[in-house]
């Protein structure tokens, strides 16, 4: 019997080495079968070495009924309104010493306009002999 195991044992390794490699396409497909075989023996062997735990079922109640009372309803106070002094008008002139700006128009009807307003010349200076 163990010379009939030994010689089949054998034949086996010899057929093995012997016959040519299949060609698959290169090294990426031997990688994508090899990982396919290995994801196979760890379905058929897995659970021979890691059982899996079988876990109890858990018991689902419904929640007690609880009766609780109204809330409570407030209600906001009236809202308190604060008015301001209406704002200083805005100034329609602007003074230099060497004359004035002046806003014409509305804004509605007629476009607001700086218009520049110089002031008049000083009086020629009074000659020395004017006065006797």
């Amino acid at each position: 019997m163990r010379r009939l195991a030994a010689f089949a044992l054998a034949t086996v390794l010899m057929v093995g080495g012997i016959a040519p490699a299949a060609y698959a396409g290169g090294a990426g497909t031997n990688v994508a079968l090899g990982l396919a075989s290995f994801a196979v023996f760890n379905q058929l062997f897995g659970p021979v070495f890691y059982p899996r735990t079988v876990y109890a079922v858990p018991i689902v109640t419904a929640p007690p009924v609880v009766y609780a009372p109204y809330p409570t309803v407030y209600t906001l106070p009236a809202p308190v309104v604060v008015t301001a002094p209406p704002p200083a008008p805005m100034p329609t002139v602007v003074q230099y010493p060497h004359g004035r700006y002046e806003l014409r128009g509305d804004g509605l009807t007629v476009p607001y306009q700086w218009v520049w307003i110089p002031n008049p010349p000083p009086p020629p200076p009074l000659s020395a002999g004017a006065g006797r």
